[in-house]
């Protein structure tokens, strides 16, 4: 059963149980099925309302219990997300990708395409694409080097009906970001990224050319449109003995930090 499948289930409008109580447990069901993943952007309260034939004020009912269970996030300006399993520090700062940041830091770099293609889309990749399982998606398979080093293995999965024919860019030449904007005139607007310390699996480490097991950070990414539709999903993994993140923060306001203290 899809995750449609199930929000399409008539609710039990005789029953005890409230309306409100009912779309939370369908929300539960979803995210404990893993049909909504971690860092899921829920439709818009307007949409969830007409799917479950309630009123926007039902819908908010039920995500500020769910909010309030630590199961979903609310971000002022972004909406609605699956909240990530582990603890999560938010850092506001400019979103800009490995490589912008290389050349704005006037780091010279070398980019191989590792692969390539079109692929299948499977059921967390498709939520959080705002896709179905099984439409295409573009893979891109890359590794990054400074000074004939390996610093970088990066995997991107794009939705492709955004961008059609992606798969004959050259990607060795140019960047996924500078194709989007200047190829296809996407406006991205904004992404949502964790960070996370790990240890190198055998494909990370072969690619990176390190021990299996040397530590690597590890970074998630969905990145959005500014009509807020998600349209690129990656995974990263960065030597942190050879290339570190740093940003430039800015301390919110008192009421700016309630309205973004999502600490997961």
């Amino acid at each position: 059963m899809t995750a449609d499948d199930r929000l399409a289930r008539p609710l039990d409008r005789a029953g005890p149980a409230p309306l409100h109580d009912q779309i939370a447990a369908r929300i539960r069901e979803l995210i404990a099925s893993s049909a909504w993943p971690p860092h899921y952007k829920l439709p818009a309260e307007p949409v969830l309302a007409a799917r479950f034939g309630v009123s926007r004020g039902t819908i908010r009912r039920a995500l500020k219990t769910l909010t309030q269970e630590r199961l979903l996030v609310q971000v002022q300006g972004r909406g609605t997300f699956v909240a990530a399993t582990t603890l999560e520090q938010p850092i506001a700062q400019e979103m800009l990708s490995l490589a912008e940041g290389l050349e704005r830091q006037g780091v010279a770099f070398e980019t191989e395409v590792v692969g390539a293609s079109l692929t299948a889309a499977d059921v967390r990749l498709a939520a959080l694409l705002g896709i179905e399982p099984g439409d295409a998606v573009f893979e891109l398979v890359r590794r990054r080097s400074v000074a004939g080093v390996w610093v970088a293995f990066l995997v991107n999965r794009l939705r492709t009906d955004v961008c059609p024919g992606i798969e004959r860019q050259d990607f060795g030449r140019r960047t996924l970001f500078d194709t989007l904007e200047q190829v296809y005139r996407l406006p991205l607007a904004w992404a949502r990224r964790t960070f996370e310390a790990q240890s190198a699996q055998e494909e990370v480490a072969a690619r990176l050319e390190i021990p299996v097991g040397s530590p690597v950070l590890y970074l998630e990414q969905v990145t959005y449109l500014a009509d807020g539709r998600p349209v690129e999903y990656s995974d990263v993994w960065i030597r942190g003995d050879r290339l570190r993140l740093s940003s430039i923060l800015k301390r919110a306001s008192a009421d700016q930090r309630e309205e973004v203290a999502w600490l997961e």
